[in-house]
């Protein structure tokens, strides 16, 4: 018996309705026959939707259910479930997808992979899970920049670390690359950087309320800066600030040792206790462990600046655990 076209069509209709209304809708409209490659006008698949939209729950019902976790979809069939899920860094979706079988280096539209979406966006926890899965950790992006130079110049620790655990460091120049990046960032202005770069999506900012954010992620500073209309954000952008930490470790990879006075730099610089610059910077001295190292910890207690005062009384409490 042949499908009434009709019949299919409003059954996937409701499949995209039940997405948001949770896991039992779906189960029932699967049951009924509905198809799980159910697509919507724009070409969008239930599992794709259902992947962006951080519904693990539903995306594993699909998956049993028999869609592809490799079907592109969309407008012009370029967006792909594990990309979608890996850009909002949703890493139980993307976990879900890959043990399904879905390729973690197949690369969407304009040459993106799932690893070049979430290093790029610092999403360190799918980064992780994509690695686990096998996605190379030197494969370039499409403008050829390599992974760890974009988990350098976004400021993301945790991520720069996934990568060289997995041997993003094994290509020649890549660690020097990502470190002269991680020092480049840590010089500049990213505030007005990024206010720089909304005015120039956006033109004149006069007409928004501009708002900075300073906020705690994953053991580092995120700074966001938002255009406000009416109460409402209408745009923005966000950098992480881990690029002291970052360049610190980087540093180490190579066998290069910055000085006391570089390394207190970028402890305080968008650090504090407890925070990726200020804790790289102290593990670096630390490890030193000589006498010129306490020397320096020992001045910098008696420093004017109380924060100076604090990171050179927590290298001198190290040293001492030592």
């Amino acid at each position: 018996m042949t499908e009434d076209p009709m019949a299919a069509a409003a059954g996937g209709h409701r499949l995209f309705d039940a997405l948001y209304e949770g896991e039992n809708a779906v189960v029932r409209l699967l049951r009924s026959g509905v198809s799980a490659e159910s697509v919507d006008g724009d070409g969008a698949s239930a599992l794709y939707l259902a992947a962006v939209s951080d519904r693990p729950g539903v995306v594993r019902l699909l998956l049993a259910a028999g869609a592809d976790p490799d079907r592109a979809c969309g407008p012009e069939a370029g967006d792909l479930p594990l990309c979608g899920a890996a850009c909002g860094g949703h890493t139980e979706v993307a976990e879900a997808l890959l043990s399904a079988g879905a390729r973690p280096d197949l690369r969407e539209q304009f040459g993106f992979t799932a690893l070049r979406w979430a290093v790029g966006l610092g999403h360190a926890r799918t980064a992780e899970v994509l690695l686990a899965y096998g996605a190379d950790p030197c494969l370039p992006g499409p403008e050829g920049e390599s992974p760890l130079l974009l988990a350098a110049r976004r400021g993301s620790l945790p991520t720069v670390r996934a990568l060289l655990s997995h041997g993003a460091g094994a290509v020649e120049g890549a660690v020097e690359e990502a470190l002269g990046e991680a020092r480049r960032m840590l010089d500049t202005d990213l505030e007005q950087e990024m206010r720089a770069g909304l005015r120039e999506l956006y033109g004149d900012t006069e007409a928004y309320e501009v708002v900075v954010r300073r906020t705690v992620v994953d053991g580092g500073r995120t700074l966001t800066v938002e255009l406000v209309r009416d109460g409402r954000p209408a745009a923005g952008r966000d950098q992480q600030t881990g690029h002291g930490a970052i360049a610190t470790v980087l540093e180490a990879e190579l066998g290069v040792r910055a000085s006391f006075e570089e390394l207190a730099r970028r402890a305080l610089r968008s650090g504090g206790p407890g925070l990726d610059n200020w804790q790289a910077s102290a593990e670096a001295l630390c490890e030193r462990g000589d006498e010129e190292t306490r020397q320096a910890a020992a001045a910098w207690c008696a420093a004017e600046e109380p924060l100076l005062r604090a990171f050179g009384a927590e290298v001198l409490g190290r040293l001492e655990d030592r």
